[in-house]
C-alpha cells in the first residue's frame, strides 16, 4: 500500500507539472472527479474496483498482483512511456520507470499467495475462475486504454516503430504468457490458453484497439482531453502496421476531420457517418465493439449486453454466491447503475456536458474539443451541441418487444459500414 500512495503522488506531481506548462491546461486540473464521470473513464474506473472490491483472492492476488501487475504493467509503464520519449516527453517516462520498478515486488507478492493458495486442492476450481475473469477483463480494459493511447496518441509514425500489437506480442504474449503463465500448469492450474488466444485475435483480426479509438473520439464532447484529426501520415501508417485499416477506419475518420468544427454541423455522434452507436458491456463497461461478438441475455430480470462470452460468464457465473457447488459469498456483485450512458438516458447533450463540469473557465466553451485549435472562434461551445437528445442503447433495448429486440440484435451484430 505505500508502494501505491507512492505512485500516485508522483503521478499527481507529473499531472500538476503538465498543467502549468502545457499549451491547453483545461482538463488537467479536474482529472481526480473527471476521471470517475467520465464516458471513457468509468472503464478504468470499474477496472480499479475490482482491485479493492469482493473476495480477497480474487481481487487483490489473482486480478491485481498475478495479472494486472505482472502481466499488463509491462504495457503500462514500459511499452507507452517509450512511445512518450518518442513524442519528447522524457518525464512521464522517468515517473512511470520508477512506478515500474515496484511492480517487481508486487509480482513477487502475488505468485507466493498464488503457490500457498495451491497447497488446497479444493482452491483450485476458484483460482482456475479467478484466473479467467481476471485475464479477460484486463485485456477488455488495459488493451482498450493502452492501446489507443500508444496508437492514437503519438505522432511518431517511424515505420520502424512497433505498433501496439507487436508490443502485445513481446511484452504480453512472450513475456507474460509463455515465460509466466505457462509454468503453473506444472503444480496442476488451467491455465485460459484459448482466452490468451481470443486476446490476441482481438487485437490482430478484430480491430478491438481501432474500434475503441473511434468510439473515444465519437463522444469527444463529454471527454475532459483534445482528441485531433488525423493525417495522411497516421492513415499511412496504420494501413502499414494493419491493412486493411483504411478500408474500415479511414471514411469515418475523414468525417471525423470534416466535422472538426462547430456551425455547419452536429458533433459527430450525432450525424450520419455509418456509424452505430454502441452498447455497453455490462461486465468490462467497454462497449461491445467487435458486434458479431455481442451476447444479450436477461440477466437478474434485465436485459443485458456484453462485449464477449466471457464477460457474460462473468457476471452470470463467476461473480454470483455459489460456484460449482461451493458457496462463494465474498464475490462481488455487477449491480446498480454501471452504464454511463444511462445515467444520461433522454438529457441534451449540452445539460450533460454542463453537468459533468466540462466547462472551460468562460462558462460556455468545452475542454474536449475534436481538435488542438486553440482560437476561440473554432472552438465549440454548449450552445453549439445543445439540442442533441442522448439516448442509453440498454434503456431502448428493454423496452423494445421480444420481436423487435430481436431484428435490433440481428442488425447490430451485422454491423455498420461507414459512408
Amino acid at each position: 500500500m505505500i508502494d501505491e500512495v507512492r505512485h500516485s503522488t508522483i503521478q499527481m506531481n507529473l499531472k500538476k507539472l503538465y498543467m502549468n506548462n502545457y499549451i491547453d491546461p483545461a482538463g488537467f486540473d479536474i482529472t481526480e472527479k473527471a476521471f470517475s464521470n467520465n464516458y471513457a473513464g468509468t472503464i478504468g474506473r470499474q477496472f480499479g474496483e475490482g482491485f479493492i472490491t469482493g473476495d480477497a483472492i480474487t481481487a487483490a492476488n489473482i486480478y491485481l498482483t498475478v495479472v494486472a501487475e505482472t502481466a499488463f504493467t509491462n504495457t503500462l509503464f514500459v511499452a507507452m512511456p517509450d512511445e512518450a520519449a518518442a513524442n519528447g516527453d522524457y518525464l512521464l517516462p522517468t515517473v512511470f520507470h520508477s512506478v515500474q520498478s515496484d511492480e517487481s515486488r508486487h509480482i513477487s507478492n502475488g505468485y507466493s499467495i498464488l503457490l500457498m493458495a495451491l497447497a488446497d486442492e479444493q482452491n483450485r476450481p476458484l483460482l482456475e475462475r479467478d484466473l479467467r475473469y481476471a485475464w479477460w477483463n484486463n485485456h477488455c480494459v488495459v488493451d482498450a486504454a493502452i492501446g489507443t493511447f500508444i496508437e492514437y496518441g503519438t505522432k511518431d509514425r517511424r515505420k520502424d516503430r512497433e505498433s501496439y500489437a507487436e508490443m502485445w506480442r513481446r511484452w504480453i504474449y512472450d513475456d507474460y504468457y509463455r515465460s509466466y503463465l505457462l509454468p503453473l500448469e506444472k503444480y496442476g492450474l488451467t491455465i485460459p490458453h484459448d482466452l490468451v488466444e481470443e486476446a490476441w485475435k482481438r487485437i490482430t483480426e478484430k480491430s478491438y484497439v481501432h474500434e475503441v479509438a473511434r468510439f473515444f473520439a465519437t463522444g469527444w464532447p463529454v471527454n475532459y482531453w483534445r482528441i485531433d484529426a488525423m493525417t495522411d501520415a497516421d492513415f499511412e501508417w496504420f494501413e502499414d502496421k494493419y491493412p486493411g485499416w483504411y478500408s474500415k477506419f479511414g471514411k469515418w475518420w475523414e468525417n471525423y476531420n470534416r466535422l472538426a468544427y462547430p456551425g455547419r454541423n452536429k458533433p459527430i455522434a450525432f450525424e450520419e457517418v455509418g456509424y452505430q452507436y454502441p452498447h455497453r458491456c455490462w461486465t468490462c463497461m467497454v462497449p461491445a465493439l467487435v458486434r458479431e461478438d455481442m451476447v444479450v441475455e436477461k440477466v437478474d430480470g434485465q436485459w443485458r449486453t456484453y462485449c464477449s462470452e466471457p464477460c457474460y460468464w462473468t457476471d452470470a457465473v463467476a461473480f454470483r454466491g455459489e460456484y460449482e457447488g461451493r458457496e462463494t459469498p465474498n464475490m462481488g456483485r455487477l449491480t446498480g447503475f454501471r452504464e454511463w450512458e444511462t445515467l444520461h438516458h433522454d438529457k441534451d447533450l449540452a445539460d450533460i456536458v454542463s453537468d459533468l463540469g466540462y466547462v472551460r473557465d468562460d462558462g460556455k466553451t468545452l475542454i474536449g474539443q475534436p481538435h488542438l485549435d486553440l482560437n476561440p472562434k473554432k472552438m465549440w461551445t454548449l450552445d453549439d451541441v445543445r439540442g442533441n437528445t442522448f439516448q442509453s442503447p440498454n434503456v431502448l433495448l428493454n423496452q423494445m418487444s421480444d420481436a423487435q429486440r430481436a431484428a435490433h440484435i440481428a442488425e447490430y451484430r451485422a454491423g455498420a459500414t461507414p459512408l
